[in-house]
């Protein structure tokens, strides 16, 4: 296709780019290590994990309808083709959004609220008609009350912790004023106390994982605990096999270490003591915390290392991730099924129950909740492997649209007309030299009724350049979305690595191209 060359010529080029004006293009998704840990067992709740996508979320599915053409003196066309965006591959079937794109976010508004009609200048950044870049969505909450950054990387406690807490200390109370009739209403302090140490070791077990990530060189967004106990949020995935086995396990290792270390100290201590009910807790619970995060299933740490064997098998991660996640699946039913049938049986260490009361009724709803976690976090991690697996499919030289270069002072409608005579379907605004100054905001083009364009300049309806806004056209995948996350906009110039320009990136045609590949099977 054709596209602008350097000094604003324009000059052959590829014109692959999807069509498509639709909401920011969603980003990777951190990997979650440490999985979401139980409570103990006085709680009655049981380990699992979801990934740092967990987070994620079903969304809209992208609409390809645009806004009617405002038309204009030789301008409908390049309207037309602005409104929807440049046309799809044909390889590229139109699937409905991801999950992972945002959980129910909405489209951002293209253009600004209604200022574009009387051509007025929009700073670059001012927000108005700016989609805004690919945006994790743990960035748009921060995830809770921030503890502190222990090696750099922020601990996050959620409101759901503080929940967990209060059942912690209601039921571990009551068993302590139980064994220790003597304290009295002193007995809920200590279970608070219970509480907040049984974290603690949790935020230790997530701290293995953080160190290992680190180690390999691996970024952690932050530690997150909550409801079932705690997250690790590790943006990229380990290179080797080896190093997914390393970074899974020395989780729930130190969790055992942990409760090896409770072991010895309540053996110094007198077991019908405070102490000595507090480690006996937190011995029998970080040994559950161990166990439980062991078992072969995604997302749990055990379904990790499985993965890392069957990856290590087969050569391939894809096939390491499929195995371990229906691995886990089936682990979601047997906990559906099976925890309450322990439960009554009274396997697990309590009275059998021949009848069902309200404590079978607890324990079906507590497995049910497990059960859903541990499903939707295994089909997460298909997901989320899905995702980067075609995230080098996102290529900014394929995706570019074709630009012609106007001045400031060229009427929209003349604009236009040039657009169409060459093809093309953006609008880049240069000096008298060629310099490129700004682009033509697709949605500001919207606003403009026909019967105005002759008499509204494009510089108006522009967006000024930063560096921000200039994108390499050899930009792909993971690195693509970085640049676009670094500067939202809505359109973004290409150049070659010579300073030439290639043409305009929209962030609604990346987007596109994300769903799409995610859509495609592996």
């Amino acid at each position: 296709m054709d596209v602008s060359g350097g000094r604003g010529q324009p000059r052959p080029g590829n014109d692959e780019s999807p069509d498509h004006t639709g909401p920011r293009p969603p980003a990777p998704e951190p990997s979650a290590h440490g999985p979401e840990h139980p409570g103990p067992p006085a709680a009655d709740s049981t380990p699992t994990d979801r990934p740092a996508d967990a987070h994620p979320h079903p969304s809209d599915t992208p609409s390809d309808e645009s806004p009617a053409p405002a038309g204009g003196p030789g301008g409908e066309q390049l309207h037309s083709r602005l409104g929807t965006g440049p046309q799809a591959p044909a390889d590229a079937p139109v699937e409905p959004r991801s999950p992972g794109a945002g959980p129910g976010e909405p489209p951002a508004p293209a253009g600004g609220p209604g200022g574009e009609r009387g051509g007025g200048r929009t700073p670059a950044h001012s927000g108005a008609g700016q989609a805004k870049p690919p945006q994790r969505p743990q960035e748009k909450q921060r995830g809770g009350l921030l503890m502190g950054r222990p090696f750099g990387v922020p601990v996050y406690v959620a409101p759901s912790w503080f929940l967990v807490a209060i059942l912690i200390t209601w039921v571990f109370g009551g068993q302590i004023d139980r064994v220790l009739p003597e304290l009295g209403a002193a007995s809920y302090l200590v279970s608070l106390f219970f509480a907040v140490a049984f974290y603690a070791s949790v935020l230790v077990h997530e701290l293995a994982h953080t160190l290992a990530a680190l180690r390999f060189e691996l970024p952690v967004r932050r530690i997150q605990l909550q409801f079932f106990g705690g997250v690790s949020e590790i943006e990229k995935e380990a290179e080797t096999p080896g190093r997914e086995f390393v970074l899974a396990f020395v989780g729930p290792l130190l969790s055992l270490v942990l409760s090896g270390l409770f072991y010895l100290g309540l053996l110094a201590v007198d077991p019908s003591s405070v102490p000595g009910v507090l480690l006996a807790g937190l011995m029998v619970s970080n040994l559950i915390v161990a166990v439980f995060n062991l078992l072969p299933g995604l997302p749990l740490d055990g379904g990790r290392m499985l993965r890392a064997v069957v990856w290590a098998i087969s050569g391939t991660p894809m096939t390491g991730t499929i195995a371990a996640a229906w691995v886990g699946r089936a682990l979601a039913v047997a906990v559906l099924i099976g925890l309450p049938l322990l439960t009554q049986s009274g396997a697990l260490g309590s009275d059998a129950v021949d009848n069902v009361g309200m404590d079978t009724v607890l324990d079906a709803l507590l497995a049910a909740i497990l059960a859903a976690i541990i499903w939707t976090g295994a089909g997460n991690s298909l997901r989320m492997a899905r995702l980067r697996e075609h995230l080098p499919e996102l290529r900014a030289r394929n995706l570019t649209r074709r630009a012609v270069p106007v001045e400031t002072d060229t009427p929209l409608s003349e604009a236009l007309r040039r657009a169409n005579a060459a093809g093309a379907r953006a609008l880049v605004v240069v000096d008298p030299d060629g310099v490129p100054l700004s682009l033509v905001r697709e949605a500001a083009i919207v606003g403009v009724p026909e019967h105005r364009r002759p008499w509204v300049p494009v510089g108006g309806l522009a967006q000024d350049l930063t560096d921000g806004m200039h994108v390499s056209a050899e930009l792909a995948g993971e690195d693509l979305l970085d640049a676009l996350r670094a500067t939202p906009a809505t359109e973004y110039l290409v150049v070659e690595d010579s300073g030439e320009i290639y043409g305009v990136l929209s962030a609604a045609d990346v987007e596109r191209a994300f769903v799409k590949a995610m859509a495609r099977p592996s």
